[in-house]
């Protein structure tokens, strides 16, 4: 508890904005979830076109759908699919660029060439085939694994250089002829320096994993049942939301997105600030 309080009185204010920004879509996603209410999905045909009022704060859709719960429902997956995401991709390439900048040799080289590929190879086509290949039946988890096909590359062409920095340092070269074994030194060496750094990048994977299933949806590529905010603003251009002018309905995804990316945003250069300083002490 002394180190949280420590780090959140040297933070910025862009880091405590961002952090309650952040900590409010979760409430949203994870707390008011939880209240029981109706199936957000649950067509009422008698219901359509409702304008916002108490017993649906932002209105119905042209299905009669409740806007406010199917919001919540979609911050709720959004944010499950960009933790997922970010999850596989931060440990599948802080293992793959901490084994490949230690060991070196071969296995650096076809670890390397095989990040690298992944790399420049252009995400979004091969993403918008996989996600047609399985039409329209993936569930959550199936498409964040969709989207983490890329995730880890990065990562792990960062811990790499890290490591192949750190390997020749003294305290590596004492581990080695000392007798400690590779995973010792890579395990207990060379990973606990890059813990900071792997949260920030975290953060950062779940930035882009839900903007890229926001993308995915809005060009309907996203499961048409999948709840998220990418597919609330495509079925609401579907029905000419914005035309007919209702903005009860493509507004709160529009601006909950908006602001919840900025949050992040906020509180990952916040937090990176926050080590610069800290480094700089």
């Amino acid at each position: 508890m002394k180190a949280i309080g420590r780090v959140w009185k040297h933070s910025s204010i862009r880091m405590k904005l961002g952090f309650f920004g952040v900590a409010f879509f979760l409430f949203l996603g994870f707390v008011i979830y939880l209240i029981p209410h109706d199936d957000p999905t649950f067509f009422d045909v008698w219901n359509v076109y409702a304008p916002p009022s108490r017993d649906h704060f932002f209105g119905t859709t042209a299905l009669g759908q409740d806007v406010f719960w199917l919001l919540i429902n979609s911050i709720r997956n959004s944010i499950i699919i960009g933790v997922i995401v970010a999850t596989i991709g931060t440990v599948v390439g802080v293992l793959v660029g901490l084994t490949a900048g230690y060991v070196g040799g071969k296995v650096d080289r076809v670890l390397y060439t095989i990040t690298d590929t992944f790399v420049v190879i252009p995400a979004l086509p091969v993403l918008i085939m996989a996600t047609s290949l399985i039409g329209g039946t993936a569930t959550t988890f199936q498409m964040a694994l969709i989207i983490s096909i890329f995730a880890w590359a990065m990562p792990a062409r960062q811990m790499r250089s890290m490591t192949l920095s750190m390997r020749e340092r003294e305290f590596i070269n004492t581990a080695r002829f000392s007798g400690e074994s590779t995973f010792k030194i890579i395990t207990t060496q060379i990973l606990p320096y890059s813990l900071t750094w792997t949260l920030s990048n975290f953060m950062n994977a779940v930035l882009v994993a839900i903007a890229m299933e926001v993308t995915l949806a809005v060009l309907g590529l996203s499961p048409a049942m999948l709840m998220s905010l990418g597919n609330m603003m495509n079925t609401a251009m579907r029905y000419n939301a914005v035309l007919l002018g209702h903005w009860h309905w493509i507004g709160p995804p529009v601006v909950s997105s908006v602001l919840f990316f900025v949050s992040l945003f906020m509180l990952i250069t916040g937090y990176n600030d926050y080590l610069s300083v800290k480094k700089g002490r």
